[in-house]
C-alpha cells in the first residue's frame, strides 16, 4: 500500500507542474494545492512508517529478552477484554515512569483489547524513552 501512495504521489506532483506551467490562475491554484496536498501525504506516511518500524525494533528487544507479555485468551482465541492485564502493566509504568520496557509492555495490553488509541501513545511513549 505504502508503495501504492508513493506512486500516486508522483503521479499528483507530475501533473501538479503540469497546471502550474498553464497560464490562468485557477489552474496555478490548484497545482500549488496538488503540490501542497501529496507533501502532507509523504508526511504521513513517513510518520507511521517510522513509527511502525521503531515499534517492531522495541517488540524484537523484548522478545529476545523473553519479556514479551502473554495475553490472556478466550476459547475463540480472541484476547480477553476483563483488564486484569492493565493493573500490571499500569503499576509496572507507575513504578518506574521512565521505562520504556513497561510503557510497550502496557501498548500490547491496550492493543490486545482493542483499545489502539491509547496503544499507540503508550508505544509512542515507549519510543520517546527507548533513545
Amino acid at each position: 500500500m505504502a508503495l501504492l501512495l508513493v506512486i500516486y504521489l508522483v503521479f499528483i506532483i507530475q501533473y501538479a507542474i503540469v497546471l502550474i506551467g498553464i497560464d490562468e490562475l485557477v489552474a496555478k491554484v490548484m497545482g500549488v494545492a496538488l503540490i501542497v496536498i501529496p507533501m502532507i501525504g509523504a508526511w504521513a506516511l513517513f510518520v507511521e512508517l517510522r513509527f511502525g518500524f521503531r515499534s517492531e525494533k522495541l517488540a524484537k528487544v523484548l522478545d529476545s529478552e523473553n519479556a514479551l507479555p502473554v495475553a490472556q485468551a478466550l476459547p475463540s482465541g480472541r484476547p480477553a477484554k476483563d483488564g486484569s492485564d492493565f493493573d500490571v502493566y499500569k503499576a509496572e509504568v507507575e513504578a518506574d515512569p521512565e521505562s520504556w520496557r513497561a510503557w510497550f509492555r502496557l501498548s500490547l495490553a491496550y492493543d490486545a483489547s482493542g483499545d489502539r488509541r491509547r496503544a499507540r501513545w503508550a508505544a509512542r511513549k515507549a519510543i520517546q524513552f527507548s533513545r
